[in-house]
């Protein structure tokens, strides 16, 4: 019998365990479908991680890692596709904002030949209008980097065994899983979902933590922030030449004099422009030593009893 494995990232979700693992026991047991619920604990500061343990006792197709520190969300799901032993895997929240009434649907459409399940949000719940209209703008302009539309997109997905091992087979430490999805390709079709509200606890991502997100998934899957660079030179030379006719024209007219505001105009344009661009290389700059440096996604510093080490991963067991 096939076998479905449900990775889900965790971080401070303590109030959660519990409820998640008994509401999607409900659900695919209700569907007959054989499951395993890997919980990735990304260096929990609760008792997230006691949870899982405790859920794992109970329930011998619960399991889980706990990370040595928070390594973030992209790790914790790269973690789990490595860990999962199914045929399929789910990636989704913790907290069942993702509704896992969802699933035997997706498990349907994979049992028909399709091997990758996306989940189209049909809107964002309830959020506030900054985050909204920051969520919107990144995930435009990630649609046009990618020249895919990607403005619904989630975490929330089935991938076939062969689409996960494509995924965890790449080399690269910076990852964006949700564009590496459209990336890879494959038989793709989708399923559209209602964003559920939190029972417990509250989102763990602010502002600013989106900010970075963003920032650093546009540079991880596009050069074209670089390619930015070439264009603010471009204009930055159009600026030279007009305002140095500008110039030679006051000095031909004998009004040269007056041209000093043009001149420290010109310099804090192009100062400004030289700015954004080193910022913009040092990033790219930065990207390539922490590749170079090749260490690990994650450190994994407890396990589950029911959780057997496969391939490089080093687990102290508890």
């Amino acid at each position: 019998m096939p076998l479905l494995s449900i990775v889900l990232p965790s971080y401070n979700e303590e109030q959660n365990i519990g409820n998640t693992v008994r509401v999607l026991a409900q659900v695919l047991s209700k569907a007959q479908i054989d499951y395993e619920l890997l919980f990735i604990s990304d260096g929990s500061r609760d008792g997230t991680y006691a949870q899982i343990e405790k859920a794992a006792q109970e329930d011998p197709r619960v399991k889980g890692v706990e990370f040595s520190r928070n390594f973030g969300k992209e790790a914790s799901i790269f973690a789990g596709l490595r860990l999962a032993s199914g045929n399929a895997v789910v990636v989704m929240d913790c907290d069942l904002q993702h509704p896992p009434e969802m699933l035997p649907q997706m498990w349907k459409l994979w049992q028909e030949g399709y091997e990758v399940v996306e989940g189209i949000k049909k809107d964002r719940g309830k959020e506030s209008l900054g985050h909204k209209l920051s969520a919107g703008l990144f995930y435009r302009v990630m649609s046009r980097l990618m020249k895919m539309d990607m403005t619904a997109s989630s975490d929330y997905k089935l991938l076939d065994r062969k689409v996960v091992d494509v995924l965890v087979s790449l080399p690269e430490k910076n990852t964006f899983f949700r564009a590496l999805t459209f990336w890879a390709g494959f038989r793709t079709t989708s399923v559209e979902y209602e964003v559920k509200e939190r029972l417990y606890g509250e989102s763990k991502w602010s502002t600013w933590s989106l900010m970075k997100y963003a920032v650093s998934n546009v540079t991880s899957f596009s050069t074209l922030p670089l390619q930015f660079v070439t264009f603010l030179g471009v204009v930055s030379i159009l600026f030279s030449i007009v305002l140095g006719i500008q110039t030679l024209a006051k000095y031909l007219s004998g009004t040269a004099v007056e041209g000093f505001t043009t001149v420290i105009l010109l310099i804090l344009i192009i100062g400004g422009f030289l700015m954004v661009s080193l910022g913009i290389i040092g990033h790219y700059l930065a990207r390539i030593y922490e590749e170079v440096k090749g260490r690990p996604k994650y450190i994994i510093s407890k396990a589950t009893e029911n959780l057997h080490p496969v391939e490089e991963r080093t687990v102290t067991r508890q």
